[in-house]
């Protein structure tokens, strides 16, 4: 049953795809570290993970280009963050689905 609302699609094809980002095994892990430590590099993730280098950074750029991460630089080091409201908008609307 449709709403009458008009469907944006734009709107829906980024919920789907951030949806999507998240649902990874791995970089679900991830979100699951960070949430736990609050912040840390690639190489403390990889080296948590015991994943490759290159496969850590590959999941920390696509999370982080779907805005479910942030990072900031400190000198030589980039520290990632989970952006709490981006989360926490996709949680409500797998909530909103599944009620």
């Amino acid at each position: 049953m449709l709403t009458s609302q008009k469907i944006n699609l734009k709107k829906l094809k980024a919920a789907t795809g951030s949806m999507k980002v998240v649902s990874h095994p791995m970089r679900f892990a991830i979100i699951q570290l960070l949430e736990a430590e609050g912040q840390l590099t690639v190489t403390e993730i990889y080296e948590r993970l015991k994943i490759d280098q290159a496969a850590a950074s590959n999941h920390l750029n696509m999370m982080k280009s779907y805005g479910i991460l942030e990072s900031r630089r400190s000198g030589k080091y980039t520290y990632y963050t989970i952006k709490e409201q981006v989360l926490d908008n996709i949680i409500e609307c797998i909530g909103k689905l599944t009620s």
